[in-house]
């Protein structure tokens, strides 16, 4: 069988896991990278054994022809190379945070319906393994009616002047941070795990005055269903791991039969009402890549569909549901009034 080809766009820090997942897949030849900063271009394509290197996304686009763009930019880039991959019929996965706005993410929508290709926002939380499985445990009613969920983000990445600059040093400037950045995988987490929101309340607030953006907040949601669900982020305090972004924090699943409890480790424990004691679940989970290997899991889950037409998650028209629940965060924050969502 022909491999599916496969151009990317971005050689930035989270690339890496992209690249990482892309060389690990059956089926999948990296055909061609493009960075506007050829040394770091030159540097990842050595790394990954990429065979052509681009400062030109249309030139490489035209010339290589792949079967699939990986658009791994920050969200400034995102609707202009959407527009280049739907001018060429070239199917998308696109980085999270998608388009600038509400308005950017509804005419990328646009745009790719009128081609006929497919758009998958990057958003790869979902596909982390204790979330699979927890899903899995959900839907098989094992904790009976859910009554509410806690996360608790505690990456402990927020403290003093220099937060973020060894990594992602852009954090810092983000107008919108712990939201519009970290929470947004939590809110389509909660979407995969309890259904539609159907309104939030939030209090956010700045507590490292060498960034521009929010870095703490609690956020109330209020399914459609009847589950309440609380993220409590804040980026300045730990949590026990080994790892303190692998879960990024700690969540409890309370039910009508039994709790569920996420470590930091990845690890899954269940206590059944009127018990004192945790009972360790096993599950398949990996060490390799981000987060469980949720890249490769997501990126995967997309050949697959493209190979063999599987039923899609996290298309572009679904994603905007989460750029809906984030705006109404935002709003709640400010106004101080609970936000019905209206999709």
């Amino acid at each position: 069988m022909n491999k599916l080809r496969v151009a990317t766009i971005g050689a930035g820090y989270f690339s890496q896991f992209h690249y990482d997942a892309w060389t690990r897949m059956d089926g999948v030849e990296l055909v061609g990278l493009c960075d506007l900063d050829q040394a770091r271009a030159s540097e990842t394509a050595a790394r990954w054994a990429i065979p052509q290197v681009f400062s030109d996304a249309a030139k490489m686009l035209d010339q290589l022809k792949p079967d699939l763009v990986d658009i791994i930019t920050p969200p400034v880039a995102h609707l202009g190379l959407i527009k280049l991959a739907a001018a060429r019929h070239i199917d998308v996965i696109c980085q999270k945070t998608f388009c600038l706005s509400i308005e950017e993410a509804k005419e990328a929508v646009k745009i790719a319906n009128a081609a006929e290709i497919l758009v998958v926002v990057h958003e790869n939380f979902r596909f982390q393994p204790w979330y699979a499985e927890i899903k899995r445990r959900l839907d098989s009613g094992s904790l009976g009616q859910v009554y509410q969920a806690t996360f608790r983000l505690r990456p402990g990445d927020g403290q003093g002047p220099d937060a973020y600059l060894n990594r992602q040093p852009y954090f810092q400037k983000m107008n919108r941070f712990l939201v519009h950045e970290t929470a947004i995988h939590f809110v389509d987490t909660f979407r995969f795990l309890f259904g539609e929101v159907a309104d939030v309340f939030a209090e956010l607030r700045r507590l490292n005055p060498a960034i521009v953006g929010e870095d703490a907040g609690i956020v109330i949601f209020r399914h459609h269903n009847g589950v309440r669900a609380v993220f409590d982020g804040n980026r300045l305090v730990d949590h026990p791991a080994q790892n303190h972004r692998f879960t990024m924090g700690e969540m409890m699943i309370e039910g009508e039969h039994a709790v569920l409890r996420l470590d930091g480790d990845g690890n899954l424990f269940e206590r059944a009402l009127r018990s004192n004691e945790w009972r360790p679940i096993t599950f398949e989970k990996s060490e390799s890549g981000f987060g469980g290997d949720s890249v490769y899991r997501l990126q995967r889950h997309v050949i697959d569909h493209l190979v063999d037409g599987s039923p899609v998650a996290n298309s572009a028209q679904d994603y905007i549901a989460n750029i809906v629940i984030e705006d109404a965060i935002y709003k709640s924050a400010t106004s101080q009034c609970v936000q019905e969502i209206s999709l």
